[in-house]
C-alpha cells in the first residue's frame, strides 16, 4: 500500500527578483516551456508518485494561479484525490498574511485535521526538477526519520545562496548553516558521488523539499514560534530530533531570478536537455483545445513550439515559442522565450488594429529579436529590433525591463513599428 501522504505546495512570496514577470502573477503561475506553469512541476511530481492529495498555498497575485489550478486539476468523483487552493485569509485567530513557510503551514493546520495522514510532503512552487517522491518517502520510512530534507550537491559559489548541511555515514544531519560566506565553507564538504565531486559540487544544499512525520511537524509548529522552515524550524529540529538527508543528483534549479528562468527555458531546446520534457514522467497542465501550429517559409533550428501558433518567420533558432504565438514574415528570432497569448484576436479586432496602425498581438514582420523574453499577449510591430546582451545596461522602462543583458518585454506591452531596444 502507498504511504499515507498529504502534499503542500507553497505558493511563494512576492517574487520581486522575477519582475516584471511577477507584476501581475505569482511565481508559481509564471509560464514555462511554452505551455506549462511553474506550479505544474511539483504537482506533477506528486501525481507521478501516486500522491494525489495536494494543497496549494497562495497569497500574492494569486488570481491567475487559482484559475489555472481550478481549470487543470479535476479528479473523478470516484477518487479521493484533490488539488485544493488555500489562500491566505483573515480569521478570528489573526488578520495577517502568511509571514513565512512555517507560518503558512501552521495557519492552515485546521484544514489538515479533516484528513488522515502519516507523512506530510512540503514543496516549493517555483522549482524545476523531476524527482521520484516515492523514493524520497521510502528513504524517510527506511531510516525511521522524523524529518527528511531533500539535498543536492552544489559548488562553493552556489553554496553561499543555500542552507548547507553536513551528515554522518548514516545520512543523519548533524549540522546546518544558512547561506554561509565562502570563507566559512572550509569544513562543510560532504560525501558525494564521484561525478558530483568531479564537478566541484561537494557541499550539500537543502532543496526546500521536506518530509515530516505528522506528529513531529505538529509538535514543531506548536512548541516553536519560528516563521520559516529553512531559517528557523529545520535548524532547531536538527539539534533536537532525527533529521536525515536524501541526496538527489538529478537536474534541479531554483527559479529565483530572470537569468535562471531564461536559462532554464532556453536549455529545453538542447539536443539532450538537463530537464527532459520527453520523459516517461508526465508533466500535467491545463488541456487546451488548440489547432495545430502552422508554418510557412520558416527555418527552425532547436526550437520548441506549443500549439495554436501561426509562424511565417524567416528563421527561429534556440527558442521556445508559447501557445497562440503569431510571428510575421521576414522575422528572425534567436535565444528567445516567447510566451504566446491567452486569446486569439478575431477578425474585427485585427481590422480595427490595422486601421488604427496599432500592432497585432505577437511579433510583426521583418523584426530581429535576440536574448529576449516576451511575456503574454505583447504586441510587437513591424521592423522592430531587440538585441539583448552584455552591451545593454539593466533598467526598467514602460514596455520592458533589462536584467543581466536579457530584455523582458512586459505582458500586453505595445512596441510600435521601428522600435529599437539594445542596438549595438
Amino acid at each position: 500500500m502507498k504511504p499515507n501522504v498529504i502534499s503542500i505546495v507553497l505558493g511563494g512570496g512576492r517574487g520581486t527578483r522575477l519582475n516584471p514577470l511577477t507584476l501581475t502573477r505569482s511565481k508559481p503561475a509564471v509560464p514555462i516551456a511554452g505551455k506549462y506553469r511553474l506550479v505544474d512541476i511539483p504537482i506533477s511530481n506528486c501525481l507521478n508518485a501516486g500522491y494525489n492529495r495536494i494543497f496549494v498555498l497562495t497569497q500574492y497575485n494569486s488570481a491567475s494561479l487559482n484559475s489555472h489550478i481550478k481549470n487543470t486539476y479535476n479528479f473523478s468523483v470516484f477518487e479521493k484525490g484533490f488539488v485544493d487552493i488555500l489562500a491566505a485569509e483573515q480569521t478570528n485567530d489573526g488578520d495577517k498574511w502568511y509571514e513565512g513557510t512555517a507560518d503558512a503551514v501552521r495557519r492552515i493546520n485546521r484544514y489538515l485535521e479533516a484528513h488522515e495522514y502519516e507523512y506530510i510532503l512540503i514543496l516549493s512552487g517555483d522549482q524545476l526538477y523531476q524527482m521520484d517522491f516515492q523514493k524520497l518517502i521510502d528513504f524517510h520510512i527506511e531510516k525511521n526519520a522524523k524529518i527528511t530534507l531533500a539535498t543536492i550537491p552544489v559548488n562553493a559559489k552556489d553554496a553561499t545562496s543555500f542552507g548547507i548541511l553536513k551528515s554522518d555515514e548514516n545520512d543523519r544531519i548533524t549540522s546546518f548553516i544558512e547561506k554561509p560566506k565562502t570563507e566559512l565553507l572550509v569544513d562543510w564538504s560532504s560525501e558525494v558521488s564521484d561525478s558530483m565531486k568531479g564537478q566541484g559540487r561537494e557541499y550539500l544544499a537543502s532543496m526546500g523539499i521536506y518530509v515530516f512525520n505528522k506528529h513531529e511537524l505538529l509538535n514543531l509548529l506548536e512548541t516553536t514560534d519560528g516563521l520559516d522552515f529553512g531559517k528557523e524550524l529545520i535548524p532547531h529540529a536538527i539539534e533536537h530530533s532525527d533529521v536525515y538527508s536524501f541526496q538527489y543528483d538529478g537536474y534541479w534549479t531554483d527559479i529565483g531570478n530572470i537569468d535562471s528562468f531564461f536559462e532554464a527555458n532556453i536549455g529545453l531546446t538542447d539536443d539532450i536537455p538537463l530537464f527532459n520534457l520527453f520523459d516517461s514522467n508526465t508533466i500535467y497542465s491545463r488541456s487546451r483545445m488548440l489547432p495545430p501550429s502552422k508554418y510557412a517559409g520558416c527555418l527552425l533550428d532547436r526550437v520548441i513550439v506549443a500549439g495554436g501558433c501561426i509562424i511565417n518567420a524567416d528563421k527561429i533558432e534556440r527558442s521556445v515559442i508559447g501557445v497562440r504565438s503569431r510571428i510575421g514574415k521576414g522575422t528572425v528570432i534567436r535565444n528567445t522565450y516567447m510566451m504566446g497569448s491567452d486569446h486569439y484576436q478575431n477578425l474585427d479586432d485585427i481590422v480595427a488594429a490595422q486601421k488604427a496602425n496599432r500592432p497585432l498581438v505577437g511579433v510583426g514582420e521583418r523584426c530581429y529579436i535576440d536574448n529576449c523574453i516576451i511575456d503574454k499577449s505583447a504586441c510587437i510591430g513591424n521592423d522592430v529590433r531587440i538585441t539583448g546582451g552584455e552591451h545593454i545596461e539593466d533598467g526598467d522602462f514602460e514596455t520592458h525591463t533589462v536584467k543581466d543583458g536579457i530584455v523582458v518585454i512586459k505582458k500586453k506591452a505595445i512596441l510600435p513599428n521601428n522600435t529599437v531596444i539594445g542596438s549595438k
